[in-house]
């Protein structure tokens, strides 16, 4: 097979890779070894993976094609090659969670519920994806353990965004056909935009965080970076033991727009990319109308005070004191922020938050979902992040959108726009906690809607591009 194709892409999606097995016109050994031997080329560039374990992958891809030679079903996602996020506990894997602070003690020793789920389902683990330092920023920058690159510049150095940096940009390299990342404040969403790919924020207690090293135990959740929404749609049904849900109709389902918060400050081409997608869905029958989250804004004060607060909580601050300068610059400093926040201000935060969760589900009475631009920016370069404060003001806009999600408990799934021969940027789908299935049922509706061919255009940039 050639190192140009991505097996499950080229198939046509996860659907039809599962089809081609069982019909036995392609095996998962011969689907992992292509995605193994990409990864040994493409990655030197990428960066993506912390960590690759080949011979493991391997014999979990020969396990699944015994069983269906032997007429078994190994399962729904049989075969599939996966990444994992690094701060997940793999069974025969380092963690290091993108740090080189000792942190044996503090991350899980065994595999978690969500992993051993992906393993029943037949999912074959290629390995594990980097992080930023304690899945704690947005631009994917991090020095402890190396920052990957966006792979849809092959001139300048951009990032993927984070803290799932890796999980997008192995996804949109085609190095693996789903990546597992978190999403405390936009962790999946985030990277997933910037790097053209299909993101899926579940709820909070979707699926269970043990195997997990804690960022928010409030606000971590898990969840998927895929090619398409059929095929995020798909994954998470099988995760559940559902049936996947079917693209929603479009005509006559109404979207609110909340402009007031989450259209502040777009940078022109996501403002001009945002309104050409919201004309298409006019168009498809759609019905839009402005609407007001005031408790949004929530974010401004929260996500400063509390994130800091956590990661001191996670470390203690004897160990963040004397391991700090082994830390990435931005997360040091934001780990000093949290050094004097006290548990009442934090208790004082979460009571706000929860109050506004609650105002924020009733925004919800005359819409389906809302709609928001994913990012106020595309991926900016490693160059312009060394500027401290462009970096922050860099990192405000690409969490302006994606942390009022978190911070209001809510769902919700990053599709691609349609920006032929640009940087990527994603239309963000939200929908009330629970509610995922109908994210992705209209999630899907959306994606053929604005008429985006998932993979297919990677496929051609990698065989052109990315070796030049």
């Amino acid at each position: 097979m050639s190192l140009a194709v991505d097996p499950v892409v080229a198939a046509g999606g996860i659907a039809a890779y599962q089809r081609a097995l069982r019909a036995g016109s392609l095996t998962a050994t011969a689907a992992v070894a292509a995605y193994l031997a990409r990864i040994r080329a493409v990655d030197r560039q990428i960066r993506a993976y912390e960590y690759v374990d080949e011979k493991a992958a391997l014999e979990a891809a020969r396990a699944v094609d015994s069983a269906l030679a032997a007429g078994r079903d190994p399962g729904p996602l049989a075969g599939l090659p996966v990444s994992i996020k690094d701060n997940f506990a793999v069974a025969g894997m380092p963690a290091y969670a993108g740090t080189r602070v000792d942190i044996g003690d503090l991350m899980p020793r065994e595999e978690g519920s969500f992993v051993r789920r992906l393993r029943e389902l037949g999912c074959v683990i290629l390995g594990k994806t980097r992080s930023v330092e304690f899945a704690l920023g947005i631009t994917g920058s991090s020095t402890p353990r190396g920052t990957p690159r966006n792979p849809w510049d092959s001139g300048l150095e951009r990032v993927t965004g984070g803290s799932s940096s890796g999980a997008a940009a192995a996804m949109a390299a085609g190095l693996c056909a789903l990546a597992v990342g978190t999403d405390t404040g936009g962790s999946v969403r985030v990277p997933a935009a910037l790097c053209g790919r299909v993101g899926l924020k579940t709820g909070s207690g979707r699926w269970p965080l043990d195997g997990v090293l804690p960022l928010s135990h409030a606000l971590d959740t898990i969840g998927l970076i895929t090619a398409s929404a059929a095929d995020a749609a798909l994954a998470y049904a099988a995760v559940q033991g559902d049936a996947p849900p079917a693209p929603q109709a479009l005509a006559g389902v109404a979207f609110g727009l909340p402009r007031t918060y989450f259209w502040r400050d777009l940078a022109p081409e996501i403002a001009d990319a945002t309104a050409s997608a919201l004309d298409a869905l006019v168009r498809g029958g759609a019905v839009l109308h402005d609407i007001d989250v005031p408790e949004a804004a929530g974010r401004d004060a929260y996500f400063p005070v509390a994130l800091p607060a956590s990661l001191i909580r996670l470390l203690g601050a004897a160990r963040f004191r004397a391991e700090r300068g082994r830390m990435d610059p931005l997360v040091a400093a934001r780990g000093d922020a949290g050094l004097d926040v006290t548990e009442a201000q934090v208790a004082a935060l979460e009571n706000r938050r929860t109050a506004h969760a609650a105002a924020a589900a009733r925004r919800f009475a005359n819409c389906a979902a809302w709609i928001t631009p994913t990012t106020t920016v595309t991926a900016p370069t490693l160059a312009e992040l060394g500027d401290k404060e462009r970096n922050w003001t860099l990192a405000m806009g690409m969490t302006q959108c994606s942390q009022p999600v978190n911070y209001l408990g809510l769902c919700a799934v990053s599709v691609p726009l349609p920006r032929p021969g640009a940087m990527p940027a994603g239309l963000q789908v939200v929908v009330p906690h629970g509610e995922e299935s109908r994210a992705l049922a209209l999630a899907q509706a959306i994606e053929a809607c604005l008429g985006a061919q998932p993979g297919a255009d990677m496929e051609a940039y990698i065989h052109g591009g990315l070796h030049s």
